[in-house]
């Protein structure tokens, strides 16, 4: 198939955006003259390839506008102006040499664009594209007249163009992601849920043991002038292991029972675990990644330990739920890292009131629990803090611990489902564009309660795009939105509980993905439950934050190509 001259595919490129984005079609430049091409051949030492010469007499780039021409992800198109001044800096770091830029590249940044080669040789004439300063590729076109012949049928027909759709919107070209979410993703929580919990330590391995049946024992060997060979096999005496410093939280009037529910026990999974028993059950397939604490008493203070699982005691959000009417003291050790930090009153202390100790590595010995229960140390300064610590803790307090006093002890413990982040403080700017979009002007010209309809039917399109409306608690959430009622957003409550265990999902998907043990996990999985966690957080923000600042997470999460004739449609609904 002959492919088109420069000229005739910007002419069809000029007539789509004419008829439907003229708004971007006014920042098309003027042809460049055939001198200033010349004269830039001249700076450059770089003889211009007949297509990029052809395309720069029908447009000399553009104009710095937001609304400009842009081929996809690598930004508008380059002037005669915009090659010299980014050929030279190519050049200056290396590169460049032997290809100009036709775009201004991701970010306006020159090394991360499309560009042609110009020098005599096999890919004379080829369109390239680099990103984050690689290697180049010359993938996707055998020229510049493909790239705008691509183009061009990518507007007419709505076609992928570089892994986008293009759109008109409001007189302007918009490049959109074509993105679906998967809807049975496989749940690593309910593949759990089908195991069985490691009940103990499995039997130690016993040394087989053979005995010579009757009268087949060799004959015993003469006494006389006899020699015997013997093997002994000899081994480096193990180090003893290192002291448990698990990561633990005391807090004053509490009971182990009400510091597990504070910190998010499953209930089906509560009951008496030692510590090597909890161990175990926390690296198993049972806890699909899921923290496991137990809980105890020390005199006044009731206090619970992590046993496995990704660290809970030091985050703000564990601090204020465990403090609720009490005071709270937190020692926890992530590596180098020991911090003995306060709570009061649902109130944590500020970074400058927590205790912290670093400590240097020692050897280069791989890290983790299982290394410290054989004795292997990288970080002794850390130990000794740990220790001095719990010294702190009897002094100041009162509390009197013993991580391996206790560790034997069959103490309450549970799974946790972990508390949800923070949401963003409500003070941290609103974007004024979101998605192209006129976020600040719309927010200040639509009336609040107009806004809020407009805004929770399109939290609703989220919720249908993300599969997230399937769960009940969110669908009946959704409606009560649609209704104008209030919605119960406690972390307690089933709509909080289904956002944890999203959160779960999260975590425990991209866990097994990182270990390589996936089964039948997959990144599409991954994707699917990002997707709902994320449009979950957005319902939360909805609820619980200004207006302005949840429009910007749910538009800016859309999925739907078309969301902004849906916003508009929307819009007038509310109105109605």
């Amino acid at each position: 198939m002959s492919i088109p001259a420069v000229e005739e595919s910007w002419d069809r490129v000029d007539a789509w955006l004419t008829r439907h984005a003229p708004l971007t079609r006014a920042t098309l430049r003027p042809p460049a003259p055939q001198g200033g091409i010349e004269e830039a051949e001249r700076t450059l030492g770089v003889p211009f390839h007949p297509d990029l010469v052809a395309s720069l007499r029908c447009h000399d780039g553009v104009e710095p506008d937001e609304d400009a021409v842009q081929l996809s992800y690598y930004g508008p198109l380059c002037g005669v102006a915009d090659i010299v001044r980014n050929t030279t800096f190519l050049q200056s770091l290396g590169m460049g040499e032997e290809s100009l830029p036709i775009t201004l590249g991701i970010g306006r940044r020159p090394s991360d664009g499309l560009f042609i080669a110009c020098r005599p040789g096999p890919r004379h004439g080829q369109v390239g594209r680099r990103f984050d300063e690689s290697m180049a590729s010359f993938a996707h076109w055998p020229s510049l007249r493909h790239v705008l012949a691509d183009l061009a049928d990518a507007l007419e027909g709505t076609l992928p163009f570089l892994g986008r759709l293009p759109l008109a919107v409001a007189g302007k070209l918009l490049w959109e992601e074509e993105r679906t979410v998967p809807a049975d993703a496989v749940s690593t929580l309910a593949r759990a849920a089908a195991l069985a919990e490691p009940e103990s330590d499995p039997p130690a391995l016993q040394r087989p043991v053979f005995t010579n049946l009757a009268g087949s024992a060799p004959p015993p060997p003469r006494q006389e002038g006899t020699q015997r060979l013997f093997f002994v096999r000899t081994g480096r005496p193990r180090p003893a292991p290192l002291p448990d410093q698990p990561d633990v939280a005391f807090a004053a009037g509490l009971t182990p029972a009400e510091m597990l529910r504070r910190l998010g026990a499953i209930p089906d999974t509560v009951r008496p675990r030692d510590r090597r028993q909890a161990q175990r059950a926390a690296e198993s397939a049972w806890a699909a990644q899921r923290p496991l604490v137990r809980a105890g008493e020390a005199g006044r203070w009731a206090y619970a330990t992590l046993e496995g699982g990704a660290a809970q005691f030091a985050r703000p959000e564990v601090l204020r739920a465990l403090s609720a009417g009490t005071r709270v003291v937190v020692l926890t050790r992530q590596g180098p890292e020991v911090l003995l930090t306060f709570a009061e009153d649902g109130v944590p202390c500020s970074e400058e009131e927590t205790r912290r100790v670093m400590s240097p590595r020692k050897g280069n010995t791989a890290g983790g629990p299982g290394e410290r229960r054989l004795g292997v140390d990288l970080w002794p300064g850390s130990t000794a803090a740990y220790t001095r610590f719990l010294s702190v803790l009897r002094q100041d307090f009162g509390i009197v611990y013993d991580p391996d006093e206790e560790g034997p002890a069959e103490l309450a413990s549970a799974l946790l489902l972990p508390l949800l982040d923070d949401l963003p403080a409500s003070g941290c700017g609103l974007p004024e564009r979101v998605r192209h979009l006129d976020l600040a002007g719309l927010v200040e010209r639509t009336p609040p309660q107009r806004l809020r309809a407009a805004i929770g039917a399109q939290l609703a399109r989220l919720a249908a795009e993300t599969h997230l409306d399937t769960y009940p608690e969110v669908a009946e959430a959704l409606d009560r939105i649609h209704r104008g009622l209030p919605v119960d957003s406690d972390q307690d409550g089933p709509l909080g509980v289904r956002m944890r265990t999203l959160a779960a999902e999260v975590h425990a998907t991209r866990e097994l993905l990182r270990d390589g043990d996936t089964g039948p996990v997959s990144h599409e999985d991954l994707t699917a439950w990002i997707a709902r966690d994320r449009a979950a957080h957005a319902l939360r923000e909805f609820l619980d934050l200004p207006l302005p600042a949840a429009a910007a997470t749910i538009l800016e999460q859309r999925f739907s190509l078309h969301w902004h004739d849906e916003l508009a449609a929307d819009l007038d609904s509310a109105d109605a």
